[in-house]
């Protein structure tokens, strides 16, 4: 895994001012070392500059470096590429037949091969995570290409006929024609329906990314983006018996598959059924092999004193870890964050996303996955099965699921406590939130003569991949990638994603159980008293110490006149929130940002217009 940066312009020669461009590419390379720390490269031509920070995890010989470069019949070929292909075997088998020899065991040489034998149709046959740039040179031709659920990211901007892309947008902040800056949209996008983020907008005023599943070229006639892959609804005609069978077969293959590597891979353990079939299967492959592996659990201090169950938080997870502990032989590690460490944390989660997050949820992702990376260099996590096989609660709660907006982003209220009414009259949250939802109901793939029920379950599950699951999936690249962790998403597989499309509700939601389908095809990898557990979500802090802290530094911020966010606020209304005890009850955003979370965005909102000196 690692991290890519370049550049293009066919109206000018960079080879005229090299070391101008290569001190550039110099300069976005560092910008990603985080990504990448084990080796990095650039390479320089007169139309196109490319820049690599890498992670090694196959291959880790100098063999393995980029940028990668093939000259076949006086054509050469450049790539930078972040990801890891699953189905690198069968592919080399199949170029190896059509006569390319190979010099390295990459994924990397397999995706350049792949490319000069299929061209763009080349990433049809990927299985796997991936953003990469191919340089055609004869042809001059560049092309962008992203993985088909967007796991791994791809920005870019053009700006005076120039290209500028990499793998985060504080790379293409490092070219200098690059400045970061913002419009009103972006506020909207921030204030109205973050953190989460329209697909292919970078929030930044003209910045970009390749949208899952697409491909973008670039040449001397401009930029053109084409879609690759999308859901595609069909008939489902699998009964329940086989239906499981085959969830069966796709989740093992893909944990299976997704445990390709030349150094140790752990999971992420949390107690809950999704990281739990990850880690069973993960473990039983292993032990063949005569390993043990390693897994992470994750909790904050004193939460045994001051958790609070709630709706959607209704028991800790601990007790179901050490369940599995006693079932499967592992090398475990419990790891805990305190309430101090998450504050300053919430400066570091902007500086990994360069944007305001998930807050505390970011924040201790970003500490917990620090700690792993001492002993790990790859994890595998049990992220995206609640978006594909249902197990939110606004799959089956009727009031959220006909709440005809973005369901985990229903309570707009809330996030409009602080600001003041003139921002609030100019923004118009509610409606431009409304907009972004009705527009990507339109673009549901449904399918003749379903009912209206079936029509709003496409819906929902529409919504999920392509905002919710995105969402997530975000937070767990940056900050995995920020601490040079490897983060792979077996249920993001596509196979899976493309054949529980296509199942009807009543299989996946069988007894009114959430995930019944996912429970009965692992059900012999499980525990009992593990397999029938009901949802809860990733842990968050109910130390009161947390909240005190949070208003306190709200509370100095808000008293700087220096401050950029007292832009955005009305001070009184802060105050009145901050004496308030907090309400964990009634999240804004998914099911753990509440009111604690609230102060915390608007600290890295703060942190965010300062960093980038950014004003409207």
């Amino acid at each position: 895994m690692c991290g890519i940066a370049g550049f293009s312009n066919f109206n000018e020669n960079f080879l005229n001012n090299e070391k101008f461009f290569k001190d550039i590419l110099d300069n976005m390379q560092n910008s990603l070392k985080r990504r990448g720390k084990d080796a990095n490269g650039i390479y320089l031509d007169k139309n196109f500059g490319g820049a690599h920070a890498r992670l090694s995890i196959r291959d880790l010989s100098e063999n393995g470096n980029q940028p990668m470069i093939k000259t076949i019949n006086n054509n050469s070929y450049i790539i930078v590429y972040n990801g890891e292909i699953y189905n690198t075997e069968e592919l080399k088998k199949d170029l190896q037949n059509k006569g390319y020899i190979f010099t390295t065991t990459t994924d990397t040489e397999v995706i350049l091969y792949l490319f000069i034998e299929y061209k763009e149709k080349c990433v049809n046959f990927l299985n796997g995570i991936f953003a990469f740039c191919i340089y055609d040179t004869k042809n001059e031709n560049v092309y962008l290409f992203r993985d088909r659920v967007g796991i791994k990211p791809l920005f870019y901007t053009i700006e005076n006929n120039t290209l500028v892309f990499g793998s985060e947008p504080k790379a293409l902040f490092k070219h200098p024609i690059i400045t970061p800056t913002i419009d009103i949209n972006s506020l909207k996008q921030i204030l109205g329906i973050g953190p989460a983020r329209i697909s292919g907008n970078g929030v930044f005023k003209n910045i970009y990314e390749i949208n899952p599943g697409h491909f973008g070229i670039f040449n001397k006639y401009g930029f053109k983006e084409q879609m690759y892959w999308e859901l595609k609804s069909n008939y489902h005609t699998d009964n329940y018996e086989q239906t499981v069978e085959k969830v069966s077969f796709l989740v093992r293959d893909a944990i299976e598959k997704q445990l390709v590597s030349d150094v140790d891979i752990c999971t992420f353990l949390s107690g809950g059924i999704d990281s739990s079939i990850v880690t069973a299967v993960s473990s039983n492959y292993l032990n063949k092999l005569g390993k043990k592996l390693n897994t992470f659990s994750f909790d904050f201090k004193e939460n045994d004193i001051y958790f609070k169950s709630n709706s959607f938080q209704p028991e800790r997870d601990k007790p179901y870890v050490d369940i599995m502990l006693k079932a499967y032989d592992l090398n475990h590690n419990y790891l805990e964050c305190n309430e101090e460490e998450l504050i300053d944390l919430l400066y570091k989660a902007v500086d990994a996303k360069d944007l305001p997050g998930m807050a505390d949820v970011d924040a201790s992702m970003l500490y917990f996955c620090s700690l792993v990376s001492n002993k790990n260099k790859v994890a595998l996590t049990g992220e995206c099965a609640d978006e594909i096989f249902g197990g939110y609660p606004w799959f089956y709660r009727e009031d959220l699921l006909n709440s005809n907006s973005f369901p985990w982003s229903k309570n707009m209220e809330t996030r409009e406590l602080f600001l003041t009414e003139d921002l609030k009259q100019n923004l118009k949250l509610k409606e431009y939130s409304l907009e972004n939802y009705e527009k990507s109901i339109k673009n549901t793939p449904y399918l003749d003569g379903e009912t209206e029920e079936e029509r709003k379950r496409r819906e929902i599950s529409y919504l999920n991949i392509k905002w919710f699951m995105a969402t997530l999936l975000e937070r767990m690249d940056r900050m995995s990638m920020y601490n040079g962790l490897e983060a792979r998403v077996p249920f993001a597989d596509h196979r899976i994603i493309e054949y529980l499309w296509n199942v009807p509700w009543h299989m996946k939601y069988k007894n009114n159980v959430e995930k019944s389908l996912l429970r009965e095809a692992t059900k012999d990898l499980l525990p009992k008293e593990l397999l029938n557990r009901k949802k809860s979500p990733y842990p968050k802090t109910y130390n009161p110490n947390y909240e005190k802290l949070l208003k306190n530094e709200l509370t100095s911020i808000i008293n700087n006149n220096n401050s950029p966010i007292n832009n955005l606020i009305d001070k009184n209304k802060v105050l009145a929130f901050i004496e308030q005890p907090a309400n964990y009850d009634k999240p804004w955003f998914g099911q753990l940002m509440s009111g604690p979370q609230l102060m915390a965005y608007f600290i890295q909102i703060n942190y965010w217009l300062k960093k980038y000196n950014l004003s409207i």
